[in-house]
């Protein structure tokens, strides 16, 4: 099985803590270049110490806002001046805040799109010249399970991580020819400082405290437990790997069966 990664580039978004990290990480594993980016060029710093090194990859960092389009758009543009290709994008940002629907500002909707959807088109627009050049190209959209089933509580998410899955399946049929994928991996209940965040607000909630909900929610994942970020980013590094080559438009659900349907 090929998975080597060796001389290839990869833009990681949100690379500085959680699934983003996690990915590049083991992106960075499999021999690839990191380009971390995040708002915090102090996070971003500590994180790309600590990648892979061993096959001689040079990681870099860039701080950027991704619901600022047209700075995406600029600090992109400038990355592309001084690297030749990018052969593998992963899209992921944080989540929009917790909250059901009808409570919601339409303000935080288009801050939301602007962050997940807009920004993802822009830089694949940028990259994808170099990627059909170089006759490869892997674009991974992190996502949610909330585009197989919506997740109660987190309306501005579930509205927006569907928008995205259905803008990777368009252009992944779009482009397949050029030896570009292009997938979305979705994560489930996995330890994160976002979800111990939505679960230590919905066990207030419950008036239960949250280590007792923390167990309530494991026990209703088939796998019996909460889900590590390594395990999530060995998912996305295979996607980007040559062996993945004939695997494109999928929503792969990595959330220890707990998602209720196919």
């Amino acid at each position: 099985m090929n998975l080597d990664l060796t001389g290839k580039t990869a833009l990681v978004c949100g690379a500085s803590q959680g699934l983003g990290f996690a990915s590049a990480a083991e992106i960075a594993l499999l021999g690839a270049n990191i380009i971390a980016v995040s708002r915090s060029k102090e996070k971003l710093q500590q994180a790309i110490q600590s990648f892979d090194t061993s096959k001689g990859q040079q990681h870099r960092l860039l701080a950027l806002d991704l619901s600022n389009t047209e700075e995406v758009k600029q600090s992109v543009s400038s990355l592309l001046q001084t690297v030749n290709t990018i052969h593998i994008l992963v899209n992921n940002a944080g989540g929009p805040p917790p909250g059901p629907m009808i409570d919601t500002n339409p303000a935080e909707i288009e801050k939301a799109f602007r962050t997940h959807v807009i920004s993802n088109q822009i830089t694949a627009q940028l990259v994808m010249p170099g990627m059909k050049a170089a006759g490869f190209g892997r674009i991974i959209n992190i996502v949610s399970t909330s585009v197989k089933q919506p997740i109660n509580g987190l309306g501005i998410s579930n509205l927006v991580r569907a928008a995205v899955a259905n803008w990777a399946k368009t252009l992944a049929n779009e482009i397949a020819g050029f030896g570009i994928t292009i997938n979305n991996v979705l994560p489930g209940f996995t330890n994160t400082q976002r979800l111990d965040s939505i679960l230590g607000k919905q066990a207030r909630e419950q008036g239960i405290s949250k280590e007792d909900f923390i167990k309530k929610t494991a026990a209703a994942i088939p796998a019996g437990r909460i889900g590590e970020p390594f395990e999530f980013g060995a998912a996305v590094a295979f996607l980007c790997s040559p062996a993945a080559s004939y695997i494109n438009g999928i929503n792969l659900p990595v959330d220890g069966g707990r998602t209720g349907c196919l």
